[in-house]
């Protein structure tokens, strides 16, 4: 059993939720770009989240959670002091930062929460970090404090303008990649794009005419976790790859994103018949 130390909301919509979860060995391991699967109980579905942060002294890992699914509906009901049933990890590959020396970070909407830590190795690194952070509107805008200590600038915009600069984090990513040619600056080393499918898909196609390497972490359907029911494959540079074992990062040019997009939508109905779902036998705190 893992113990809930700490659980707060870190938007006005509450749509996201940091926990911060008594895991010692996860933390003793933990690096950014890696998650972790948890489970409610034992009758609930395995999720995986990405880790968000980690006290190695305290032997605690953070997952910031976006309430979309039955179980993450399910998990912000879970208070301080209450305790899940797993929580394993760490899994998939460590975000890579050796070499770099200055990168553009973006976040759209809960990938800023995933982005964060990444930014943060960066920065405590030494690399100069330009993070673009794009949110739908401001009452669901996280981590504002936190992205401007790790950041060398730092651009919030959202789609309706309602806080920092209206518009799309694409826009934003042009806009520097060309400050950066007219300007004589040094281009960016590499892009790190975490957010939804379809941002990351516009967000390769920014990039790909200047030739920046761009790295994207995916989160396709999974269930194990450790490359053994191939539900997370998906297809990079024409072969099959698993986002658990292989990934979560990989290069945004070579992502086949159409078949991506497709298996994604895949079991959305089913997705949605789950989320109205409540259990009137354990009053919606199970999953089962």
């Amino acid at each position: 059993m893992y113990k809930v130390v700490t659980k707060r909301f870190l938007n006005e919509a509450k749509t996201i939720c940091l926990f911060e979860i008594e895991a010692p060995l996860v933390a003793k391991h933990a690096q950014a770009g890696q998650f972790v699967i948890f489970r409610l109980d034992e009758q609930g579905e395995r999720v995986p989240v990405s880790v968000a942060g980690w006290d190695r002294e305290k032997g605690t890992v953070t997952v910031m959670v976006q309430a979309a699914g039955r179980t993450t509906r399910m998990l912000h009901t879970v208070e301080q002091g209450d305790y899940i049933t797993d929580f394993v990890g760490p899994l998939g590959k460590a975000t890579e930062i050796e070499g770099l020396k200055k990168v553009c970070v973006v976040g759209g909407g809960v990938g800023c929460a995933i982005a964060y830590p990444i930014a943060k190795v960066m920065h405590e690194a030494g690399v100069e970090v330009t993070f673009i952070g794009g949110f739908r509107s401001a009452d669901i805008v996280i981590l504002k404090e936190e992205l401007a200590a790790v950041s060398d600038k730092l651009i919030m915009c959202t789609d309706d303008g309602t806080y920092g600069e209206k518009g799309f984090t694409t826009q934003y990513l042009k806009q520097e990649i060309d400050a950066n040619i007219a300007e004589g600056k040094p281009q960016f080393d590499r892009v790190i794009a975490i957010g939804p499918d379809i941002m990351m898909k516009f967000l390769a196609d920014v990039t790909r005419p200047y030739g920046i390497k761009t790295i994207i972490s995916l989160d396709p359907i999974m269930v194990d976790g450790t490359g053994m029911c191939g539900g997370c494959r998906v297809i990079v540079g024409g072969e099959t790859k698993f986002a658990c074992v292989d990934g979560p990062d990989f290069d945004a040019h070579e992502v086949d994103f159409d078949s991506l997009l497709k298996r994604a939508a895949f079991y959305k109905d089913e997705q949605d018949e789950a989320a109205k779902h409540i259990c009137n036998m354990t009053g919606g705190k199970r999953n089962g």
